[in-house]
């Protein structure tokens, strides 16, 4: 899902703005710093987690507030502003989700598929949120059950993806995966991805899976390395149930991973539910770009020769 919105600045003069950062990064603990001093000269306060701001140091005086790591860190915040890669704003959708503070990220990673600016965006970065021009979209999550002989035992979520996999490199896994309360198939395999169309670029690409458009309301399922003649990556409607039973009594074990972040150990007889998410993901955008050409920018992609419709009307024939 993308559901395009009209950003929702808070209420009354105070202006709230959440900076995560990847302190690891040395270019972003810069750029974390200018954006710093830039917001708080604008009269906007900035917010830091914890350990990130023990890690930053003073990086401005003036409007500054220290929060812990919370499901709730971000609420009051008109937006999540991310320094790092993707990894970092999946740790910022940790934070936002819950209160619906949308998310934008500046990319210093390598594809960075859910980042909106690159490193050399920053000031026009900068001067859009002091102005509140960016809009946000609803991108569709995964909420996740485990179960243990009928007894719920973890539940956890997923922008990208919720992965069924061995624990153990020496061990497959046998599982039976099922489809809105049916049996589909049985496969010994090195794990299951459960995705949504924001993680088709993620591990489900990496797994053989398609690429869907966010635009699209869909779950995707995709067996790695399946042992069986029907494997196939598999696009399932958006109210669909999706199943994935670890045989008993067979000695692989699993583990459950969501967006890479989330870990539940599975032992054989357990089973993982995956349906859509409760709340969605808000994801900030400055402009309009197409995802086809966020496709060819990240990846790189062979356009050339390309010449597209001489009218731009697609479907136009000589005689209309």
């Amino acid at each position: 899902m993308s559901a395009t919105t009209d950003a929702e600045p808070v209420a009354g003069p105070d202006r709230r703005v959440f900076l995560l950062v990847n302190t690891r990064r040395p270019k972003a603990c810069e750029v974390s710093s200018q954006f710093c001093r830039a917001l708080t000269a604008a009269g906007i306060t900035v917010r830091f987690l914890e350990e990130d701001a023990e890690a930053l140091g003073e990086v401005c005086d003036g409007l500054v507030e220290v929060v812990p790591a919370s499901p709730q860190a971000a609420a009051g915040c008109e937006v999540v502003v991310v320094v790092g890669g993707d990894g970092t704003i999946l740790r910022a959708a940790e934070l936002a989700r819950e209160s619906g503070t949308p998310v934008l990220g500046i990319n210093l990673g390598h594809v960075g598929f859910l980042a909106e600016a690159d490193r050399e965006d920053v000031e026009l970065t900068i001067a859009a949120i002091v102005d509140r021009r960016y809009r946000a979209e609803e991108r569709l999550t995964v909420d996740v059950a485990v179960f243990r002989d009928n007894e719920q035992v973890a539940s956890t979520w997923a922008l990208n993806e919720a992965s069924v996999e061995k624990a153990s490199r020496e061990r497959m896994i046998e599982v039976v995966v099922e489809v809105d309360g049916r049996p589909l198939s049985r496969w010994g395999c090195d794990g299951v991805v459960c995705s949504t169309p924001t993680g088709s670029t993620a591990y489900n690409f990496s797994a053989g899976g398609p690429i869907v458009w966010p635009e699209v309301e869909a779950l995707l399922l995709v067996p790695i390395s399946a042992h069986a003649l029907f494997a196939r990556p598999m696009v399932v409607a958006p109210t669909s149930m999706l199943a994935v039973e670890l045989i008993e009594g067979t000695d692989g074990a699993g583990v459950l991973w969501c967006d890479g972040r989330r870990t539940v150990d599975l032992p054989p007889g357990a089973r993982i539910e995956v349906r859509r998410g409760h709340a969605p993901v808000r994801l900030a955008r400055l402009h309009e770009a197409p995802f086809t050409d966020r496709l060819v920018a990240k990846f790189e992609l062979p356009v050339a020769g390309w010449r597209g419709s001489a009218e731009r009307k697609w479907g136009r024939r000589d005689d209309d």
